[in-house]
């Protein structure tokens, strides 16, 4: 069911014009930043992947992926990507990338299944970026270096945006405030997930929240993750488990925390068998992705999604995601949309 915030007396900052070249500019600015920061190279990625072959992400377990039967494949069914985390491991390994170095790529994906609203689209756009790294970065401080390090590049282009139009104002706080699902949970006891994070994000402007996808001290997840591809169980921060998070931002307009990024130390063996064991999907292991990681083919590596949309969205101050890209939307929606000074594309 679709959700629509409506904040009171919202005005767009910019016109259509200046919205879709701040969105050039953003997108160009940043990924040139992070490219620098995380030492990535850009690669071409696929749009679809074979179904069956256990690349293609299945995020929170529940979301069916668009597909299609392939003519020429005798109607092989290919599924349209949720994100790339198995696919950009595979890429490390293909183009032999060496440790400390790696991959970013602009990532499309179709998400039917998501709710609609100020946030959410049909339609995904995100850096999918991938680094290999050594058995000793498989630790919660490096997760954090690199965590600052994308942080960094996201100050730098948000002064960008304010040298390009001065009406908006910088409010990035200088330093990422970072805190254990865990911690969270024990901080604000009654609230859910989410309202914990509106919370601590609204506290802070700009949080990580370390440790998504195990579950926590009242046995219950803080969210869901696929259990083969961030590590959420492994012993880290305070022996908490967890070695993957959220990067979270306050959004003024909307007023409420938004997800960024997405990200974590990925699997290794023993984490992706204790993890698929948890969940009951130990069946994967003879799947093409989990086979070339349990036959050590596949490095270690660190990697995540940065929402291209929801940053363009956040620097320009917009109040829906539909003011950055061209998706569908119920009519009702637009109308509304409209009435409230929020002309979706």
């Amino acid at each position: 069911m679709s959700y629509l915030i409506k904040p009171q007396n919202y005005k767009p900052l910019l016109d259509l014009k200046q919205t879709e070249l701040g969105i050039k500019q953003i997108k160009e600015f940043f990924q040139m930043n992070l490219s620098s920061e995380l030492r990535l190279r850009r690669v071409t990625a696929p749009l679809f992947v074979l179904k069956g072959m256990g690349i293609n992400d299945d995020l929170n377990g529940t979301e069916r992926p668009v597909s299609f039967p392939i003519k020429d494949l005798n109607d092989a069914q290919a599924e349209v990507v949720h994100s790339l985390a198995k696919w950009k491991r595979l890429t490390l390994a293909d183009y032999h990338i060496e440790p400390s170095y790696g991959i970013y790529t602009d990532m499309n994906a179709i998400r039917s299944d998501e709710e609609l609203g100020n946030l959410h689209s049909l339609y995904v756009d995100q850096w999918d970026w991938e680094r290999v790294i050594t058995a000793d970065d498989r630790n919660v401080d490096f997760l954090k270096e690199i965590v600052n390090r994308i942080y960094a590049a996201m100050i730098r282009t948000e002064y960008m945006v304010y040298e390009m139009y001065p009406q908006i104002k910088p409010c990035l706080p200088k330093q990422l405030h970072f805190i254990h699902a865990e911690e969270l949970r024990i901080l604000y006891p009654n609230l859910t997930p989410k309202e914990r994070e509106n919370e601590i994000t609204k506290k802070y402007a700009a949080v990580f929240v370390i440790g998504i996808g195990g579950k926590l001290g009242d046995n219950k997840k803080h969210d869901g993750r696929a259990p083969d591809y961030d590590d959420y169980t492994s012993k880290g921060l305070n022996d908490l488990p967890g070695l993957n998070g959220d990067l979270l931002l306050w959004n003024e307009v909307l007023q409420r925390s938004i997800e960024l990024s997405s990200m974590g130390i990925r699997v290794d063996k023993a984490a992706l068998q204790k993890q698929l064991k948890e969940e009951g999907e130990e069946k994967r292991l003879e799947l093409y992705f989990h086979k070339r990681l349990m036959n050590d083919t596949l490095p270690l590596s660190i990697g995540g999604g940065i929402g291209q949309s929801r940053l363009c969205m956040y620097y320009l101050r917009k109040a829906h995601i539909g003011e950055i890209q061209a998706s569908i939307w119920p009519e009702t929606m637009r109308e509304e949309c409209k009435q409230l000074n929020m002309p979706l594309i």
